[in-house]
């Protein structure tokens, strides 16, 4: 599993030990870890609005397929990646949470506070609610013989965000264009979507806004 790890303004300086914690969980998994918000208060500077670009372009293009993303509180981060279409993000505050959204939920996206809650202990946390998220089979139900209408219910949700939506690349030439720019600037970020982004339509879009 490719995994990116974003973070904006408020909270980059906690990037390093974020980052610590999920390079261990992702390495004795198995899984790749990209870098692309924010990773010091000098760094590209990114809100929690940026953060929903970010991810919706990373995660509609196939360049990852989960994105772990927070701000102060995780919930502005969390319904900045809910407004595109393709992004389903969890709000998670401790391991359960991240238990129960892998396998009620089978989601794409996670939003954690940086700023609540994270006091002493916080990479304990984090690190265990990084090992409930990423291992074993997702989207087994909890309890287990609910597992039919849950995964059920998630596919309906994706028709109706999917109806609900804009296409996506009109969605994103709808908004202020300089958003996207902006969202768009940071080194991490375009080695991580050139290299592994699949879909040659969101490609030449975002080639497209930076003037490749």
């Amino acid at each position: 599993m490719k995994i990116a790890l974003m973070q904006e303004f408020s909270q980059a300086a906690k990037n390093p030990v974020v980052l610590e914690q999920l390079n261990t969980v992702a390495a004795a998994q198995g899984h790749q870890v990209f870098n692309v918000g924010m990773d010091g208060d000098n760094d590209h500077r990114l809100t929690y609005i940026h953060l929903g670009i970010c991810a919706a372009l990373l995660l509609n293009a196939k360049a990852v397929d989960f994105v772990v993303a927070g701000c102060g509180t995780g919930q502005g981060a969390m319904m900045s990646l809910n407004a595109w279409p393709g992004v389903y993000c969890g709000y998670c505050i401790e391991p359960t949470d991240a238990f129960l959204f892998a396998q009620v939920n089978s989601g794409n996206a996670l939003s954690l506070p940086f700023a609540k809650g994270f006091g002493w202990g916080a990479e304990i946390n984090i690190r265990y609610i990084f090992e409930k998220a990423f291992a074993g089979e997702r989207g087994q139900g909890y309890p287990v013989e609910r597992k039919e209408s849950q995964m059920a219910n998630a596919g309906i949700l994706a028709q109706v965000k999917q109806g609900a939506s804009k296409d996506f690349i009109d969605g994103l030439k709808a908004i202020d264009p300089e958003l996207v720019k902006q969202a768009i600037g940071g080194e991490r970020f375009q080695k991580a979507f050139f290299d592994n982004a699949q879909d040659a339509d969101i490609v030449a879009y975002v080639k497209g806004v930076l003037g490749k």
